[in-house]
């Protein structure tokens, strides 16, 4: 049998050796290439086209962390033990909350008057909503309290976690942990309150994030179009951005075992898991998208059926088509069998077809509703603020890496010894087989390169 301390010094040491130095370099040249062409484009006269591509980025890339986040809230709620591996890897996310933040800024002042429209003759309650500075105010408040919630829960969860590799780190990252672990010894009375904490801030988040996202839906998305509305829009959002946030962690997954050097305790049966959310979340994800289309085109109603003609029909019918495809058929069919969601190049493919098509999806939210095109363009106006986002989630995401611990000691050993265990005692009922979990001989492996 395995030495339990020895196996979680060995994950600290795991936590703080992964090394983000791609995601740096990489995030860091996207972001200054992104400000080159979005910069260009303001200059050469593209403004609406660059800042309706910034306000869809936002959407995506804000959509994406709050989703990823929302994973670790979730399986906090409902004390997931398989995760206890990978879930930093989603909590990570939490480094895009500060740039999403200033995105919001940049789109509710400079932006604004290139996205959003006049918005008059629509009764004076409906104008009052959506007045300026009343949706200024209750998106800054909400957005400012989801991520500052999601940062306090992804900090909280990481205090027994610097503790435990407090001593295996030098210089700046040694003053952060220290800090970090004030008034924290590690005592059963202290983990205890670690836990407690949690286990408050995270249902917290969840419902913060329902409800925050939910805003964002109606005001940053349907108000575009303010004579159109769906109650479901909120929900379509959020769970959108939730089923996006599974699909980045299989990226973040891969990336993250590979840096940190614990892909051998990645097994089939976790990557399975992690595949069935994605599938089963796809799914939820149609559903949701029938349920507010059946009402909308049966209702036949000019004020709800133009917004669903205008993406189905006309020049803006293949982007639809595409992101009927890629959201729903496509993993529905890949995810289907039990191989291809514990195939990490399977699951990966699919995974990258579903959040091409979460960006198409809210591209095509967004843009028939405020460009003047007479149907879809992308150029280097629209690809500049794409670059742009995607350089600074990489960059915010390597920083974060290259300073916190991305593996937690105590939850993955808790995960580790759970499977060997379900190795050794099969769960009646269970289809994973017996080698798709960890076991002693890989843990022993790694001990032994310790």
């Amino acid at each position: 049998m395995h030495d339990p301390v020895a196996l979680r010094r060995r994950l600290a040491e795991h936590a703080v050796t992964a090394r983000y130095g791609l995601f740096v370099g990489v995030g860091g040249a996207l972001t200054f290439i992104g400000i080159g062409l979005f910069v260009w484009a303001l200059m050469q006269g593209h403004e609406a086209r660059a800042w309706q591509l910034f306000h869809v980025g936002w959407l995506y890339f804000t959509g994406l962390a709050g989703g990823a986040v929302a994973i670790v809230a979730v399986h906090k709620v409902t004390h997931a033990k398989w995760s206890g591996l990978i879930l930093r890897y989603a909590g990570a996310a939490v480094a895009f909350f500060p740039v999403s933040f200033l995105g919001f800024l940049l789109i509710f002042t400079v932006g604004y008057p290139h996205i959003f429209p006049e918005f008059h003759g629509l009764g004076h309650g409906k104008e009052l909503w959506l007045s300026y500075p009343w949706m200024f105010t209750r998106l800054f408040i909400g957005l400012g309290t989801l991520f500052l919630l999601g940062w306090k829960l992804v900090r909280t969860d990481m205090v027994p976690d610097a503790y435990d590799a407090r001593d295996l780190v030098s210089d700046g990252r040694a003053g952060t942990y220290a800090k970090m672990t004030e008034g924290y010894d590690g005592s059963e009375a202290a983990q205890e309150k670690v836990k407690t904490l949690v286990h408050r801030l995270a249902p917290a988040y969840v419902v913060v994030y329902a409800i925050v996202f939910s805003l964002v839906a109606f005001d940053m998305i349907m108000a575009l179009q303010p004579h159109w509305f769906s109650n479901l829009l909120g929900a379509f959002y959020f769970m959108g951005s939730f089923l996006g946030g599974h699909m980045l962690l299989v990226y973040l997954t891969f990336f993250g075992a590979a840096a940190t050097g614990t892909w051998v305790y990645v097994s089939p049966h976790q990557r399975h898991d992690l595949g069935k959310l994605c599938f089963g979340f796809s799914v939820f994800w149609a559903y949701l998208m029938w349920s507010q289309y059946l009402v909308i085109w049966f209702g036949n109603l000019p004020e709800e059926t133009g917004f669903v003609f205008a993406r189905l029909w006309g020049p803006w019918r293949p982007v639809g088509t595409a992101v009927f495809l890629g959201m729903f058929v496509i993993p529905f069919i890949g995810l289907l069998g039990v191989g291809p969601k514990k195939s990490p190049p399977l699951l990966g493919l699919f995974a990258a077809i579903s959040l091409a098509a979460l960006f198409l999806e809210r591209y095509l939210l967004v843009l028939p509703s405020v460009t003047l095109e007479h149907g879809p363009m992308f150029g280097l106006p629209e690809i500049g603020p794409l670059v742009l986002f995607l350089g600074t989630f990489l960059l915010a995401y390597g920083l974060f890496g290259n300073r916190f611990p991305m593996v937690s000691p105590r939850a993955a050993l808790l995960a580790i010894e759970r499977e060997i265990h379900h190795a050794e005692v099969p769960t009646v009922g269970e289809t994973d087989e017996a080698a798709d979990y960890d076991t002693e001989a890989s843990v022993e492996r790694d001990l032994g390169e310790g």
